[in-house]
């Protein structure tokens, strides 16, 4: 990465974002932070509840704590749909980092930090996700591609959407939102066909801690939610010292609340990849 990636105003640490004293040196002198340390494996953190507790929940503790020492001026820290109405460990993690990153606004007293929260999908071509396994398995000769379930959907995202995504919302940021883009879904059956339309699909069921569908803005918190043009924003559960209108951004856009029950998921979108839109994707992703 330092030889990609070596302007003068950039820095590289080893560390740990468990490791408290070290994110504390890291961040003097810093004005934004993304937060984007987790352990993201579902199967892993079932097994190792408390190495993911350690580094998702701890570890938003330390970025917090962190922050406000050095008086940062804003930071976001990176969600995932799994945080939403989660039923495996690494989502409930990513919840509870949700709720510290929003609750920790009430904590700056009169410094400028500012805290928010952007959740979203699978980024395509990401370490360990399905792209990349389902091309080793092709490359290994396999005959057909494993598929949990027939009607499993998912929302996909390319790395530079989500990058371009995040930077925005420094802009339209008050503090205390948890940002979610809208982006389109995909069937895993189109995907698996997209990848490898000679092979066949082997339905194995659905995995442990696995969703049919990805939700990420819930029911339950659709009197919070407000719909953009092409985002939508969940508002805290709790206020502030510093008082916010969430209905309109920092950058101008105005938002309207949802209709009351208004559920976000990866199976009811209005907004689906076709096989070309997705072997462009993974393209521009390749390219990268």
């Amino acid at each position: 990465m330092h030889q990609a990636f070596n302007d003068p105003c950039m820095r590289y640490f080893i560390g740990d974002v468990r490791d408290a004293g070290r994110i504390l040196e890291a961040m003097e002198g810093v004005d934004y932070v993304i937060h984007a340390a987790a352990m993201k494996q579902v199967p892993a953190a079932e097994y190792n509840p408390m190495e993911c507790i350690k580094t998702n929940i701890y570890g938003a503790e330390n970025v917090i704590k962190a922050a406000i020492k050095h008086n940062v001026k804003k930071v976001i820290a990176l969600s995932t749909d799994k945080a939403a109405n989660p039923i495996n460990l690494y989502g409930a993690t990513k919840l509870a980092s949700d709720k510290l990153f929003v609750a920790a606004n009430n904590m700056v007293g009169e410094r400028q930090t500012r805290f928010s929260v952007v959740r979203y999908g699978n980024v395509v071509g990401s370490r360990g996700s399905v792209v990349p396994f389902f091309r080793k398995l092709m490359t290994e000769g396999a005959t057909e591609l494993p598929i949990t379930h027939s009607d499993m959907t998912r929302f996909m995202i390319t790395l530079r959407e989500g990058v371009e995504f995040v930077l925005k919302n420094f802009e339209r940021m008050h503090g205390g939102e948890i940002f979610i883009p809208k982006i389109s879904s995909m069937y895993m059956t189109e995907l698996a066909k997209a990848i490898a339309p000679k092979l066949d699909q082997k339905i194995v069921g659905i995995r442990p801690g696995e969703k049919l569908h990805e939700i990420m803005c819930p029911a339950d918190d659709s009197h919070l939610t407000l719909e953009f043009d092409n985002h939508y924003v969940i508002c805290p559960t709790i206020q502030f010292a510093h008082k916010s209108d969430f209905t309109k951004s920092r950058l101008g856009e105005v938002g309207h609340y949802v209709e009351q029950g208004f559920e976000y998921n990866s199976g009811n979108n209005t907004e689906w990849l076709t096989h070309e839109d997705f072997l462009k994707m993974a393209d521009d992703v390749d390219s990268m």
